[in-house]
């Protein structure tokens, strides 16, 4: 069975765009990769922050309703984004987060590792990583994060559901992951031969309250396809799980398939390419608006809609 490569990119959902962008590019360091509208909501931005290029594994992105109410974390939602930091640089993380006055918890031991969750302004649920493993991943030279420091990209990301044990068969059945363990409700599973995105954490909590989607929630996490036969390869596995998946949609810069996952969390496959590169240079991506050729002809009437980012 040909494996998924990992994540391949995370959508959460915020209210305030402008201070959105200040979190993600300015705190965290990461790039504005596109400026876009949300394909099923033109009214309203999707934006996509990651490495320099927003490689697949490092894409976080984010719709911003500004009259969303807010969301809650609880079963059927992933609910924790986790990036990979280098191993020395958890002292500087810390210190920055306290310079800028950002909402964060002691460290704590996962699986070997140490972990720093944090939120963002909306409580979106973040943890930071130490792991050696981002010694051998280059960071971004270009943002508000020291290169030695920056994020590398996904280190993972944590799902809430009831049993995990109908998740981990599309986890493994369909995506090639493997169990590595449980500690205490976290029930872990990884993929091999990848650098980015290669952890899926089930935290198994019965009984506790369904999750509901708003402000500071993750919408969706979306699994890598190299190549769209792999990613009919993946749906049909999906499909012989007995779930439902969609026919592949065109989001521009990779093409989609979503489906729900037995705990009731939206997962999407998504192919590698084409990239954001088909439509700007590397050196002007996530400078201007950019829309699919179906919306180009709405360009100033969407323009004019959009909440003010810069």
């Amino acid at each position: 069975m040909m494996k998924s490569p990992g994540i391949h990119h995370i959508s959460a959902i915020c209210k305030d765009p402008r201070r959105n962008l200040a979190f993600y590019t300015d705190v965290l360091g990461l790039r504005l990769v596109k400026r876009t509208v949300n394909f099923d909501d033109p009214g309203t931005w999707h934006l996509y922050y990651g490495d320099e290029l927003g490689r697949p594994g490092t894409a976080l992105t984010f719709f911003p309703w500004p009259r969303v109410t807010q969301g809650r974390d609880g079963l059927g939602l992933a609910v924790e984004t986790a990036f990979l930091i280098p191993q020395n640089s958890l002292s500087y993380w810390i210190g920055r987060l306290m310079e800028k006055s950002v909402a964060h918890e002691t460290p704590e031991q996962r699986f070997g590792a140490t972990v720093l969750p944090l939120r963002d302004h909306d409580g979106l649920r973040l943890a930071l990583v130490a792991d050696k493993r981002a010694g051998a991943i280059a960071g971004w030279a270009g943002g508000s994060v020291p290169e030695d420091h920056a994020i590398r990209g996904f280190a993972g990301v944590t799902l809430w559901v009831g049993d995990p044990e109908p998740s981990s068969r599309v986890l493994t059945d369909a995506f090639g992951f493997r169990a590595a363990g449980s500690e205490d409700s976290r029930h872990r599973y990884v993929v091999d031969d990848a650098a980015l995105g290669t952890v899926v954490d089930l935290r198994a909590t019965p009984g506790f309250l369904a999750g509901r989607m708003g402000a500071g929630t993750i919408h969706h996490v979306a699994f890598r396809a190299p190549d769209g036969d792999t990613q009919v390869a993946m749906a049909e596995r999906v499909r012989n799980l007995g779930l439902r998946p969609t026919d592949p949609v065109d989001r521009q810069y990779f093409r989609s398939v979503y489906f729900r996952e037995p705990g009731g969390v939206l997962l999407e496959i998504a192919t590698d390419g084409p990239g954001f590169t088909i439509d700007e240079s590397v050196e002007t991506l996530g400078s201007s608006l950019r829309l699919p050729p179906w919306y180009e002809p709405h360009r100033v009437q969407i323009a004019a809609g959009l909440a003010p980012l810069d």
